[in-house]
């Protein structure tokens, strides 16, 4: 059948697995270290950028809807869901978002009303990429969220034999200081083949 077929080159082009949280990672050299991940998940990981559109020439007399000269982006809702399995004194104090670790007693998180600067966080969704994931050169997409802040609020799921769940839901945020900068950015690199 003619139309009956795929890419041929589909298999270099598939995100793999379910990648992983960091708290940093250089694009440019596609290295991490194991102390930048954030926690074990289970489920993967869901990203999604909704922007919503204006239209303003939906108003206008002969002027066809969805007129692209007339269309603009109003605003975005920036957005990484998933599920933890493993926390600790940092990440849950991130999964609250306004709180703080107090500094005499280390496992006891207080939460806040109010919002400061270092609630915000950048963090880093890194998967499999491509036909060629060796250690030294293996392919990557990466997403990196800016000004990451826990929107979803602190929850735990427990269960009888089984592990709790913690899930999370992280929003990207826009600054004052540069409010043209869309709060997110992404880059997808092939792997290559590795040295023998």
């Amino acid at each position: 059948m003619k139309f009956t077929q795929i890419p041929a080159n589909t298999f270099e082009e598939l995100q793999l697995n379910a990648g992983v949280l960091l708290s940093s990672f250089d694009p440019a050299t596609g290295t991490t270290s194991n102390e930048d991940i954030l926690g074990a998940t289970s489920g993967g990981v869901s990203f999604k950028d909704t922007p919503t559109y204006k239209d303003f020439g939906e108003d206008i007399d002969n002027c066809p809807k969805n007129t692209k000269e007339l269309k603009r982006i109003e605003s975005r809702e920036i957005k990484m869901n998933g599920t933890y399995l493993t926390v600790n004194t940092a990440r849950a104090k991130s999964l609250v978002a306004a709180a703080d670790i107090d500094s005499t007693d280390t496992t006891k998180i207080t939460p806040r009303d109010v919002l400061k600067d270092a609630d915000f966080e950048d963090l880093w969704w890194v998967g499999d990429y491509s036909d060629k994931n060796g250690e030294q050169n293996g392919g990557y997409i990466a997403i990196h969220l800016k000004n990451a802040l826990s929107t979803d609020g602190f929850s735990l799921q427990s269960g009888d034999k089984s592990k709790g769940q913690f899930a999370f839901g992280y929003t990207a945020h826009y600054s004052i200081a540069n409010p043209d900068k869309v709060p997110y950015e992404m880059y997808i690199k092939a792997g290559t083949q590795e040295a023998e």
